[in-house]
């Protein structure tokens, strides 16, 4: 098994606008192991959440290779997307995406359900309750606090425990208390189940956790930070 997980290569994403041509991403390389946790930080307009995107497959780069647990993302039909963002990520987003409609529960079991799984409820209940969410699962969302809401969207996003996850500002509508909560959840997510992460932030607490920083900027990769090994008394 290849210790890299996620290998990006030249990735480039240019749109038209207004009569020109926008470079968003410019030859974009990264790679992220199994297990690491990766920041993704830069200034707005960097090109921070496309990058996210693209390797969920949600948009197609204009060049470019992504490969993701030896699958080549850039070459999938839309068949094989919804195949591949089901069996091997989840997905975190700074405005939850809940469905309105649904129960945090419901919610929660929607991933399961699709991928056909028996228990579906009971696992749903179970993943609430390691979110500290064991007496909530009957509440909609608008019943429920920001932070609630995330968790709720954590636990949907770790259904069917896929290797990689993806968190897109997880905690940019949170105050400061509620989101490092969150941040807690995400880092607990890594150490006791491998998960890796791969995040988007501009709090700088927050990327800091991360084994490595990677700063965008106009679309390039400005930088990257390695966390400094704990000092062993």
């Amino acid at each position: 098994m290849t210790k890299m997980l996620v290998s990006i290569r030249d990735l480039t994403l240019r749109l038209p606008s207004g009569g020109r041509t926008l470079t968003v991403l410019d030859g974009v390389s990264l790679d992220v192991a199994r297990g690491e946790t990766v920041a993704i930080a830069g200034p707005s307009g960097s090109g921070k959440s496309t990058l996210l995107g693209l390797v969920a497959g949600l948009d197609a780069p204009s060049s470019g290779t992504i490969v993701v647990a030896g699958v080549e993302v850039t070459r999938l039909g839309e068949a094989a997307l919804a195949r591949f963002r089901r069996e091997t990520l989840g997905y975190v987003f700074q405005s939850y995406h809940l469905i309105p409609t649904l129960t945090a529960a419901e919610n929660v079991g929607v991933p399961l359900d699709l991928a056909g799984v028996a228990g579906a409820a009971a696992r749903a209940a179970e993943l609430l309750a390691g979110m500290g969410l064991a007496d909530r699962g009957h509440h909609y969302p608008a019943q429920l606090s920001g932070g609630e809401q995330q968790r709720v969207a954590l636990a949907r996003a770790m259904a069917l425990d896929p290797p990689l996850l993806l968190a897109d500002e997880p905690t940019g509508n949170l105050d400061s208390a509620t989101g490092a909560a969150i941040v807690d959840v995400l880092f607990a997510l890594n150490r006791e189940r491998g998960t890796t992460l791969l995040l988007v932030t501009h709090d700088a607490a927050l990327a800091e956790r991360a084994d490595r920083v990677v700063s965008l900027r106009d679309g390039r990769i400005a930088g990257e930070q390695r966390r400094a090994p704990a000092l062993v008394p």
